[in-house]
Parts: structure tokens; sequence; C-alpha cells
């Protein structure tokens, strides 16, 4: 059985997600959930669902700490589900394509530093984009320029609002992210 470990800064409607997932499956088990946001809604979701959760600072992040504490659970695959930090060249060294991110919008287009959430939603509003969509990719030292595993679109017609891109873009986290990691994991043999 593969071993997955999360990393998630807020609500965590996409770690929920996987976890239960891979509750169902004989791929692989979510063993943690590593998060910057001492606040964030993932940490109840994962308590819920019997999953450890463990909440880090900058400092141990940019340190060995995070790295040493990840390392400990031995993981297959790390798997960044909207988490809004950066990996540090030691996380991408230490794991070479095993760490995956999804991305809500169709990279390279909306990629970089600064284009998350309801950003990236208002950024494709604003270009009056007629559709978007999510990019699963591998990390590597640069935000959100690995190498693309997956894409899927979605018309984004009549949308007014951020909030209402981001719903039809959920959507497609919810229903693609877990088995493109279950693909990936299956065709790797990470």
């Amino acid at each position: 059985m593969k071993k997955i470990i999360l990393f998630a800064s807020g609500s965590g409607t996409n770690a929920e997600t996987i976890i239960r997932y891979f509750a169902n499956t004989q791929t692989a088990r979510v063993v943690a959930v590593f998060t910057n946001n001492a606040k964030a809604g993932v940490i109840a979701k994962a308590q819920h669902l019997n999953v450890p959760v463990v909440v880090f600072t900058k400092s141990a992040f940019e340190s060995d700490d995070v790295l040493e504490a990840v390392g400990k659970y031995s993981p297959d695959l790390l798997v960044l589900a909207g988490f809004l930090w950066k990996m540090p060249t030691a996380f991408v060294d230490a794991f070479p394509h095993k760490i995956l991110n999804i991305h809500p919008a169709l990279l390279p287009k909306y990629g970089g530093k600064g284009m998350y959430g309801l950003h990236v939603h208002q950024a494709v509003l604003d270009q009056k984009e007629t559709e978007t969509g999510i990019s699963i990719h591998l990390v590597n030292e640069q935000y959100d320029q690995g190498a693309l595993l997956f894409q899927q679109k979605v018309s984004i017609v009549g949308c007014k609002t951020a909030e209402e891109v981001a719903q039809k873009v959920n959507a497609l986290e919810h229903a693609h992210f877990s088995s493109v990691i279950e693909s990936y994991l299956t065709s790797q043999q990470a």
C-alpha cells in the first residue's frame, strides 16, 4: 500500500475528497496532512477522518524540520491540495517526480506567484476567457512550472463572478484529482 502525504493551507475540500477516495482503494492511503495554517479548515476534516495533522511554521518549513517530519512517514507521494507556499528545493530534491500539485487554471496561463484561489478566477474573468479548468502537474523549484500530467477544461460562459468560476473549477478538482493521483502512483510505481 502506497503512502500519500497531503499539504494544504485552507478549507481542505480537496484534501477531504482525496482522503475519502483512497480510503476505498487498495492503491494508497493518506497517512498525514501537513498544514502551514493553524486555523485551516483542513485540520478538522483530516482529524474527523482519523488522519494525523502536522501544523508547521515558515521557519520550520525553510529549515529541515518539516522535511525530516515528512521523512518519518516514508511517503511515496506528496500532494499539494490547496497549499500556497512554494516547495523548497530540498523537498524537490528529496522527492524527485513525487510531488504533485493542482492548479485552478489551464497552465501555463494564470500561473505563478500570487495566482491562487479567487485571484486566478478573477484574472480569468478579467481577460474575458470563455473557458478555464484545472492543471495537475509535477512540482519543481518554480511556481506552476513542473511537467503537466492532466488538464480538464470547463466553459465559463455566463459566469459573472470569480465565485461562480470557482464553483465550476472546484467540481473539476473533486471529479479528477484523486483518480489522476492514483493513475500516477500506479504508472510510476512511485
